[in-house]
């Protein structure tokens, strides 16, 4: 078979708009990413737990609705927005660090043992990054593809899952990760990309 007829394996477009045939794109793979944690916890570094990273989640957001009542009908407007928890899941490690970054993670949002609260939430939230890769490894060096990066971020839910007789599997610890805001970068490509205010066709502000 000719490597020509490649170019057919995809969804015929309207001729109008693009070429009939333009191949399939690359996509990304769920497999090719890292997770990195910016002043989580005290030790250093964080990469220990970058090596350790099972799964993760990627940001959900939703608006909620505002509803106004008019005469015979109802009109719809996007409300406040929400960005749901991440789920980071780890692997532990013989040496503890995992472990042991993540409780200082909790000993900075709240001293279990003095029983004594952080004083503002600039003491202990961090940043998470999460990125997908083109795969490289190595002497080649990686890309990045897409960036998530989530600002205002605190452990949430700390779940140090179960030990079992009957499983070969490594002990994990799972975080849900709650923040304030999120954006993917480069900008430009997604969340957080700069867009003109609009009333019908005139622009009335820029806006991020």
């Amino acid at each position: 078979m000719s490597i020509s007829t490649l170019s057919k394996i995809t969804v015929p477009l309207d001729s109008n708009q693009s070429a009939s045939n333009q191949g399939l794109l690359m996509p990304k793979l769920q497999y090719r990413f890292r997770v990195t944690l910016e002043n989580f916890g005290v030790s250093t570094p964080t990469t220990e737990l970058t090596k350790q990273v099972v799964d993760v989640t990627r940001p959900n957001l939703t608006f909620e609705t505002t509803t106004i009542d008019v005469y015979n009908s109802k009109v719809y407007l996007a409300g406040k927005h929400t960005w749901e928890t991440v789920t980071l899941t780890l692997r532990e490690d013989v040496s503890n660090n995992v472990q042991k970054l993540v409780g200082e993670q909790l000993q900075k949002q709240f001293d279990f043992f003095e029983m004594s609260a952080a004083a503002s939430g600039a003491d202990y939230k961090f940043v998470t990054r999460i990125e997908i890769t083109d795969g490289a490894n190595g002497a080649n060096q990686v890309n990045v593809l897409e960036t998530f990066e989530l600002y205002g971020c605190y452990i949430e839910n700390a779940n140090y899952n179960q030990l079992a007789y009957q499983t070969s599997e490594p002990v994990t610890v799972t975080l849900a990760l709650r923040y304030d805001n999120a954006t993917q970068t480069p900008q430009g490509t997604g969340v957080g990309t700069a867009v003109g205010r609009t009333i019908n066709t005139l622009i009335t502000g820029g806006g991020q």
